[in-house]
Formats: structure tokens, C-alpha cells, sequence
């Protein structure tokens, strides 16, 4: 068997997996894609699998644990996505950044409080700007 040709269908299943990860909007679509890309690895594992001619069949074995795994983190997913819509409405991926509570910390700030602009002096702090105002 040539080993070319599973290699460059994987290859095609990967790609064709991490495009819907980065176009999809839609959570559903976005785990099909990721099982896509499990699936394209799995398909690699078989087929080194065979080339090597290996005697503990260990591409075979780890094959299993992914697809085991992969059921596990669907079943997880689907679940999330789920409790989302169900709160939420929609599964838009987009819309999901507005579950954040609001006045948390967001990804710009420090856990003292301060925002990073502030902490490297391009922006005043509150405080700074109530003592520039008086």
C-alpha cells in the first residue's frame, strides 16, 4: 500500500477541518469540524499504522482512545452548546462573548484592578484624572 494516498486524504480531511474551525460561526458546525480533524489524525495513525508493519498495532490502539475521547468531548460539546441556546437563543459563536458578566475582568485587565493601558502610562487612571481636572 502506498502510503501517499491516506496521507494526502488526511491532509485534505485536516485542512478541509481547520477552515470550518475558522469560518463557522455556527458551535455545531464548529465541533463537526474538530471531530473532521480527529478524524483526518486517526486516518494518519491507521495508515502509519500499516506501513510500519507494526507488530503491537499501536497506531490501531491510540486510533481507539482518540475515537473514545472524540465521543467524550462531542457528547461535552454538544451539551455546552445546548445550555447555550437554551439561555442564550442562539449558538452564534460571535454572540458568545457576551456571556462574560459585566464589570469582571476582561482580557485587558490586571488582577490588582488596573487596566494595562494604565499600567504602562498611556492612559490616566481614574484617580490621576480626577487630580488633572482639579
Amino acid at each position: 500500500m502506498h502510503l501517499a494516498y491516506p496521507a494526502v486524504l488526511a491532509a485534505l480531511l485536516f485542512c478541509t477541518g481547520l477552515y470550518g474551525v475558522l469560518a463557522r460561526r455556527n458551535a455545531i458546525l464548529v465541533l463537526m469540524s474538530v471531530e473532521l480533524m480527529l478524524n483526518a489524525v486517526n486516518l494518519n495513525l491507521v495508515a502509519f499504522d500499516i506501513w510500519l508493519r507494526d507488530t503491537l498495532h499501536a497506531g490501531q490502539a491510540l486510533t481507539l482512545f482518540t475515537i473514545t475521547i472524540a465521543a467524550a468531548e462531542i457528547g461535552i460539546g454538544l451539551a455546552i452548546v445546548l445550555l447555550v441556546y437554551r439561555n442564550r437563543g442562539s449558538s452564534d459563536i460571535d454572540r458568545l462573548r457576551d456571556t462574560a458578566e459585566p464589570g469582571g475582568p476582561g482580557p485587558d485587565t490586571d488582577p490588582d484592578g488596573t487596566t494595562a493601558a494604565a499600567a504602562d502610562g498611556t492612559q490616566q487612571a481614574p484617580e490621576q484624572k480626577a487630580e488633572a481636572a482639579a
